[in-house]
């Protein structure tokens, strides 16, 4: 046993994986051969993650998250209860597609709430922000705010997980932080 993490003694971890100092796992996870956790992680109860799935430093796992082959994590991600990842497009018991994954990527500190499902092959982008019970079946741009099935964009949201309203000039500042962000060509980037 390694120290430098913790794991719940129902949890199991298959040697050949690599977990960062500080990363908790809680009951009832399966961590598989070959991940890639990183540091100060939180891996909630009945958490699955598959072999080559890699997550960036103090992501959050919610209860009841899948995490397939093919999806990477960045840092300060959170996955919230129940969210659901898939890997293969055409899933057919009777035909093995192994070998045929699509990979999803979540951005830098992005959000998916409870009940999410992200079809896989669409990134979702740094900071952005997918509502309880949406569907995902596109990628989604940096600080995007995506709710509905399917889901549909209806606005901006900052680092600090604020909804970003923009003046004439498409500027916008999070009231927390008072940092500031620029809307252009379609496009949010955070300005100061």
């Amino acid at each position: 046993m390694n120290n430098s993490y913790f794991v719940h003694p129902s949890a199991i971890v298959d040697e050949g994986c690599n977990i960062g100092s500080g990363t908790k796992i809680w009951h009832f996870s399966h961590i598989m051969t070959g991940c890639v956790i990183g540091e100060n992680c939180n891996i909630g109860q009945n958490v699955v993650i598959s072999p080559e799935v890699v997550l960036g430093r103090n992501v959050k796992i919610q209860n009841n998250v899948s995490l397939y082959t093919g999806v990477t994590c960045g840092d300060d991600v959170f996955l919230g209860p129940s969210c659901v990842f898939t890997n293969v497009t055409n899933p057919r018991s009777a035909v093995n597609r192994r070998g045929q994954y699509s990979k999803t990527h979540v951005g830098n500190g992005a959000s998916i709430g409870a009940n999410a499902t992200i079809v896989c092959g669409h990134d979702i982008g740094e900071f952005a922000f997918i509502g309880a019970g949406a569907v995902v079946t596109k990628n989604v741009p940096p600080y995007a705010l995506l709710v509905g099935n399917p889901a549909k964009q209806i606005g901006w949201m900052s680092e600090f997980g604020h909804r970003l309203t923009f003046d004439k000039d498409g500027i916008a500042v999070c009231p927390e932080s008072k940092q500031k962000y620029k809307l252009e060509n379609g496009a949010v980037t955070k300005i100061g």
